[in-house]
């Protein structure tokens, strides 16, 4: 899969917004890729996390994020969807999952009824280990500040604002992937 491509179809323009997609899609890659290598015992696909790290926020074109040079009118929360629609279409299903499932720590059916989220009635939560592992390093970087790496302990504070539940599913990522202070 040449995931350059389907940057290039989805972002034909050199812009500031393919630009950000790159740079932050690029160090959630080798931040995931670092975490690949320090594990060889959990078996992880180290080529499909390089690919669906580089996708992971392809869709987030079409939101209404005027902050990170998102001109469109979607809701943030649905970038994950949108960019999982459009893989679809382009046969894979698998990259589609990662970008569904990786927005905060996974969301639950609850959370989307209980908060009237504009997605569907059913849960997004990373169930494999790449899905797992690409959520948890996306945490370490913000679209908002490209330039910089963020600490555990100010991603937990990020999703602390969304409730325990992913807090909780992310320490228990901290604990099978290592220590946030050996990857860098």
């Amino acid at each position: 899969m040449n995931y350059q491509a389907l940057i290039e179809k989805y972002y034909p323009e050199d812009d500031a917004l393919r630009q950000l997609l790159i740079t932050h899609s690029q160090s959630v890659a080798q931040f995931a890729l670092q975490i690949v290598s320090l594990h060889p015992e959990l078996g992880i696909d180290r080529q499909f996390v390089l690919e669906a790290a580089m996708l992971h926020d392809i869709g987030i074109r079409l939101c209404d994020a005027p902050g990170i040079h998102c001109h469109g009118t979607e809701p943030y929360i649905r970038h994950g969807r949108i960019g999982a629609e459009w893989l679809r279409t382009e046969g894979f299903p698998r990259h589609a999952r990662v970008c569904e499932r990786h927005t905060g720590a996974g969301i639950t059916c609850r959370q989307i009824v209980e908060r009237d989220l504009p997605l569907p009635h059913e849960d997004f939560l990373p169930e494999t280990i790449e899905e797992q592992l690409i959520c948890y390093a996306d945490k370490f970087f913000s679209k908002s500040h490209p330039e910089r790496q963020k600490t555990a302990e100010q991603a937990i504070k990020s999703l602390r604002k969304f409730g325990e539940d992913g807090v909780t599913r992310f320490m228990q990522w901290q604990r099978m992937f290592g220590e946030e202070k050996e990857i860098r």
